[in-house]
């Protein structure tokens, strides 16, 4: 061999060298934004988006680089949140429940592209077509022609059973193509979880993602029950300040819906999650889900957008099972974000960057729990540094500003100027219907009427008569708002009542008939 070829080649090799041992050197070098930043800016996001407490964990190259709780589980008590300290996830549930089904799949239990109907008969949507070719895969994948948060009115917080969310589905009219845009449907995770008893025989989805996920993982603080989590020690109160000051909202009870969002867990147990999607399925040197049951998760499904975004290095967005997958300053990432009354989180993994992170809060009306998981990233993937809670509390402040005055003012001032209704409030009495919803009722209380509701306990609307044929309703739990109701009056007589709901339980309205 010529020498000159010979200098080449062992330089090349020398240069290689030199480049693996800096990259073997930039990647367990501690990350000075974790190391020097994490407190201080964690600590003055909180203050400036009022967030009582939070839990945040970073998981790199297999080991728990962070995991640490901030601020307090209660407003007014001392007692501190910490790594053990549980919330709810909401959402990101729906990942679990889309690698279980990954898991019979990779097993030949099910295939994630048979016909649902293969599992669930009786399972039928609105149009014979879309019911003849659903498949699993579509359940999750939010592209069955629905809007956004479409039925979740009639099934959120109510004594549904899943059967009947099921069941009910088929009476969800869609407004826009099967399998062409994308509409986050609840439902849809919910009638999936259905399959896991219908494809094993009976076994629960609570009880197959306790058996083969919790459990290997040693996520012993995790829990399926949203109704289990609040009777725990050691949990984060829930908080908003959506309707005005800061104040302590009920838990959510998701358990009728479990497979979408019923589930609670802390950043310790969720570090073992993350190492396990980091690890191509493996945990602790056991493989928990083979590698090509693991992939299908992160398969993507639905177009989110493939339109560049004006604030982060992304250009698409699409969803898979149960995860929203994009790129991320040319790394592919994955999240998915979780929110129920009084809580937000997201938990977001990078194979390509062995990175993997948790974000868990206690006030649902704010984005530093998104800013967070955007700074670490940036920090990690060789992005400059722009201060992502500032930019957010920017965007907020600005649309606060173009939206103009709190609407409830409004209605407040239509109210007070004490019109007198167009037919006597016993007019207005009766039993209303809606095909999805069910059936309430509308009683006459002193100058006021009342829509109880039975398929959602405890949950009432108070009517305050405004105008034309509008009453102001004002709903028992304020997560569902309040907004206008109107009646239609054909020949004196009340033909239907329409009920809105805060457009984050679900964006239109609902009619019932008076029968």
């Amino acid at each position: 061999m010529p020498s000159s070829t010979f200098l080449r080649i062992t330089t090349a090799a020398a240069l290689l060298l030199c480049a693996g041992t800096a990259a073997q050197a930039q990647t367990t070098a501690p990350n000075r934004f974790i190391a020097d930043s994490l407190d201080s800016y964690v600590q003055r996001g909180m203050r400036l988006w009022n967030i009582p407490g939070l839990a945040v964990v970073v998981v790199k190259d297999g080991q728990v680089v962070t995991q640490k709780g901030f601020g307090v589980r209660e407003v007014g008590k001392a007692a501190p949140v910490d790594a053990q300290t549980l919330f709810m996830i909401a959402s990101n549930t729906k990942l679990f429940t889309g690698t279980a089904l990954a898991k019979l799949d990779g097993e030949k239990k099910i295939s994630l592209d048979d016909r649902v109907t293969k599992y669930l008969p009786d399972f039928r949507l609105y149009d014979t077509i879309s019911t003849r070719l659903v498949t699993v895969r579509d359940l999750m994948s939010h592209h069955l022609g629905f809007k956004t948060f479409q039925g979740d009115f009639t099934f959120f917080k109510s004594n549904l059973e899943r059967a009947d969310i099921v069941r009910r589905m088929r009476l969800m009219q869609p407004t826009r193509e099967f399998r062409k845009d994308y509409g986050y449907c609840n439902a849809g995770f919910v009638t999936a979880g259905e399959i896991i008893p219908a494809a094993t025989g009976g076994t629960s989805w609570e009880s197959y993602v306790q058996q083969n996920l919790l459990q290997p993982l040693g996520m012993s603080r995790t829990f399926v029950s949203s109704v289990e989590f609040a009777k725990q020690p050691n949990i984060a109160a829930a908080y908003s300040n959506t309707f005005g000051p800061l104040a302590k909202v009920q838990f959510d009870n998701w358990d009728n819906m479990g497979p979408c969002a019923s589930m609670a867990s802390n950043v310790t147990d969720l570090a073992h999650w993350l190492r396990f999607q980091l690890d191509s399925g493996r945990y602790e040197g056991r493989q928990v889900l083979p590698w090509a049951a693991l992939r299908k998760t992160r398969d993507a499904n639905t177009i989110i957008t493939s339109r560049k975004s004006a604030t982060l290095p992304m250009h698409f967005v699409s969803y898979a099972l149960g995860t929203e997958t994009a790129d991320y300053n040319g790394r592919q990432i994955f999240w998915h974000t979780g929110g129920a009354s009084g809580q937000v989180s997201n938990v977001c993994f990078v194979p390509e960057a062995n990175l993997g992170l948790a974000v868990l809060t206690n006030n649902d009306n704010q984005s530093f729990f998104e800013a967070l998981r955007y700074q670490i990233l940036d920090s990690y993937l060789g992005v400059p540094y722009v201060d992502r809670s500032a930019q957010a509390l920017a965007r907020r402040r600005a649309g606060e500003l173009a939206a103009g005055p709190d609407p409830t003012l409004a209605l407040a001032a239509r109210v007070a100027k004490k019109t007198k209704a167009p037919l006597p409030l016993k007019a207005y009495v009766g039993e209303f219907e809606n095909p999805l919803f069910g059936r309430i009722q509308v009683t006459q209380k002193g100058k006021q009427l009342l829509v109880a509701i039975p398929n959602h306990p405890g949950l009432t609307a108070t009517l305050d008569y405004m105008d034309g044929q509008e009453f102001r309703a004002t709903y028992s739990d304020l997560v569902f708002g309040v907004l206008p109701a109107k009646f239609e009056i054909e020949n004196g007589q009340v033909k239907n009542l329409e009920l809105r709901v805060n457009d984050y339980v679900e964006q239109d309205p609902y009619v019932f008939v008076k029968r």
